[in-house]
């Protein structure tokens, strides 16, 4: 029973995972192929055509969208994996009602769309003069993912680091700076890499909120310029599947360096605490 139970879960999960590869795999045989190439996109061509992506990269100025889009994810990554692991370090060690009370605020944050607060936040914005301007898009984004940063790490620091390992460090005189960065953090390696693959892939392929402060075409972001881009070309779903192609290796390669630590990452993070 158990082993047939685990062959109808393989064959599901497989053919779940088929039906996400179709899309990209549409995107690939556009790309490659030439624009007077009209045979099925189902069919892989018996060639490959890198001029969509010369093209396209100059046409769409994909240069200046890629390093826009660099900036703010990085720059968003590096302020998420700082603070939100020092601030959910005693939030997972000192049980305190105010600490609860600042937990249970974060995930009832994590309920709150987004989108709610961009009109008085865009109002700020205005009123601060950050409309576009880098900043202005990795503090928000840092602000958004905080929430579930700090719950991720806080639910992985109590079922995975043991309280043996700092109160050793105590005694050996190590103070709570030196404590979290020299025995926590290096602990904290799967849960990081689960928060930078989540981060990183929405910050990346942000485009409700780019739209709104970044509307000059000097901080486009790569969903902005593309989504530009596909307006102008219409009738070249080749030239335009080569852009969104170049768009995602990013994304995809961070997530190949960093799949072997996701899965423990986010059930240790999520489901145990």
């Amino acid at each position: 029973m158990k082993t047939t139970t685990k062959w109808v879960l393989s064959i599901l999960a497989l053919i779940i995972s088929l039906i996400h590869f179709v899309p990209f795999y549409i995107l690939m045989t556009t790309a490659f192929k030439d624009r007077t190439d009209f045979s099925s996109r189902w069919l892989f061509p018996d060639y490959l055509s890198f001029a969509n992506f010369f093209d396209a990269w100059e046409r769409a100025n994909l240069t200046n969208a890629f390093l826009n889009s660099m900036i703010i994810t990085v720059g968003a990554a590096v302020l998420l994996i700082f603070f939100g692991s020092m601030a959910a370090y005693p939030l997972a060690r000192v049980k305190s009602k105010v600490n609860q009370f600042i937990f249970g605020l974060f995930v009832a944050i994590m309920v709150i769309p987004p989108l709610a607060a961009l009109v008085p936040l865009y109002n700020l914005v205005v009123q601060m003069g950050l409309i576009n301007t880098h900043a202005i898009a990795i503090l928000n984004n840092f602000a958004s993912f905080l929430p579930l940063t700090i719950f991720l790490y806080a639910g992985f620091i109590k079922s995975t680091i043991p309280k043996e390992l700092e109160e050793a460090a105590r005694i050996d005189g190590a103070g709570t700076i030196t404590l979290f960065f020299r025995i926590v953090f290096p602990l904290l390696k799967p849960i990081t890499a689960t928060i930078l693959i989540i981060s990183s892939v929405y910050i990346w392929n942000d485009y409700q909120f780019a739209i709104f402060f970044l509307q000059d075409s000097s901080v486009h972001t790569l969903t902005v310029t593309l989504s530009n881009f596909f307006g102008e070309n219409q009738n070249n779903l080749n030239l335009v599947a080569a852009a969104a192609l170049m768009a995602s290796l990013p994304m995809i390669i961070v997530f190949l360096f960093l799949q072997k630590h996701f899965v423990s990452g986010l059930s240790s993070g999520a489901v145990k605490g």
